[in-house]
């Protein structure tokens, strides 16, 4: 192994713990009381960004359920670096809301993006409100005619929101995040309304809870689709294998797909960051963070990891058609992220190839022999371009089409699967 991969997987392992995230909790707990400040969960805001309109209107119904103030901040939306695609990420961002909404228990009306204009006098309404009961009333009522492209209400107290803003993105910044629709509580971020049920976990573990049954805001439970036979329906799945996201999520895939009888399409891609798109410091430790986190709270093996940045995950994908000619190509695909994620056998090598053959129930020489001589670029570019038609760039991605549906249905996500399996069963 060499030694910028030894130090990138030592550091994603490091991060991945449940000790380091015990650690920023403990350091940031230890701050606070030493600052002598009460126990407060911190909100961040941001006006355009429709993530931030779904997380508050859940705020009022969680500062109900827990016994610790709810700080509400104005941030601004991240810098370019940070959206992955930011030419597709606004449009993306508000499909996406808008399709998870309902299931929510949430609502958002989508007329227009938000301009300039808007956004600054949405944040000049809400400034007033920053140290008020009634924020989350005003922002729900501000941001509605925010996306319905109405000018905001002009009952609000207004002032000038460019100190707030600036303050509000300050404070996110000084403690390591950059994106709006975030919650943020002794050391420990959590995003959107995605992650409130973690949030919620952590607060009812450390005694806040108000009540006894279960949380406010529990991920959405699909229509079972067991039994449905739905072969007549094309799941495409575009996963990655240097994607933490992609593996702990991979198995939940391959149980729908198994469970549904869907027609499962592999069609993997290369990684983000070397296709170019740009992934800073702070998001590459929040996504290991995360992805940790996750696979705990649902028991998916995760965290002894060799990162298989650059010329690992190439030889990886040189040897994939080969796999799939010998129609193996899923098990390959779960046995590398299995190796790679959760068991730190050294993909760098060609001996940790074959544990991942092996693992897949392929014998190696047959691999190679199937593998050679294809153009594995000419297959991960067709698929790329397939994401891009979707207007996704990220993975694990998914679509589907077939069915009773007309249009293809196309998401982003390992928060994504339940929404996967009720739009299969509504196809169905």
């Amino acid at each position: 192994m060499k030694a910028r991969t030894r130090l990138r997987s030592t550091a994603a392992r490091t991060f991945a713990s449940a000790s380091f995230l015990e650690l920023t909790r403990g350091k940031a707990r230890l701050k606070r009381r030493l600052l002598r400040l009460p126990p407060t969960v911190h909100y961040f805001h941001q006006v355009d960004d429709p993530y931030s309109h779904l997380a508050v209107q859940k705020l009022d119904q969680l500062k109900a359920a827990y016994r610790l103030p709810f700080q509400a901040h104005l941030v601004s939306q991240p810098t370019a670096a940070y959206r992955g695609s930011s030419e597709l990420f606004d449009a993306w961002a508000v499909r996406d809301a808008l399709s998870v909404a309902a299931d929510y228990g949430v609502s958002l009306h989508v007329t227009r993006l938000p301009e300039a204009p808007a956004v600054r006098a949405a944040n000049d309404a809400l400034a007033a409100h920053l140290d008020r009961d009634d924020f989350a009333r005003a922002a729900t009522e501000v941001g509605a005619a925010l996306w319905a492209g109405s000018a905001p209400c002009g009952t609000l107290n207004q002032r000038s929101s460019e100190g707030a803003v600036h303050e509000g993105n300050a404070l996110r910044r000084k403690w390591g995040h950059y994106a709006g629709a975030m919650f943020y509580f002794d050391g420990e971020w959590f995003w959107g309304v995605d992650r409130l049920r973690t949030l919620e976990q952590r607060l009812v573990a450390e005694g806040f809870a108000n009540r006894a049954d279960g949380p406010c805001v529990p991920e959405p439970t699909p229509i079972d689709t067991s039994g449905s036979a739905a072969h007549h329906i094309v799941l495409e799945y575009f996963p990655s294998l240097r994607s933490p996201y992609t593996a702990i999520g991979h198995q939940r895939v391959v149980d729908l797909a198994a469970r549904s009888g869907v027609t499962l399409k592999l069609r993997p891609v290369m990684p983000m960051m070397m296709r170019g798109i740009p992934a800073p410091s702070a998001k590459q430790r929040y996504i290991i963070v995360d992805c940790a986190r996750e696979a705990r709270a649902r028991n998916v093996p995760f965290g002894r990891i060799v990162d298989p940045y650059g010329e690992p995950v190439k030889r990886a994908f040189a040897l994939f058609p080969g796999a799939m000619a010998l129609g193996k190509g899923l098990q390959f695909v779960t046995a590398y992220l299995d190796a790679a994620w959760a068991r730190g056998i050294d993909i760098t090598t060609e001996d940790g190839l074959q544990r991942v053959a092996a693992d897949a129930g392929i014998e190696w020489g047959a691999l190679r022999r199937a593998a050679d001589g294809t153009d594995w670029q000419v297959v991960l570019n067709d698929n790329l371009n397939a994401i891009l038609e979707c207007g996704l760039w990220g993975v694990p991605s998914f679509r589907v089409s077939g069915g009773s549906g007309a249009t293809a249905f196309a998401c982003w996500g390992q928060d994504r699967i339940w929404r996967i399996e009720n739009e299969i069963a509504r196809r169905a």
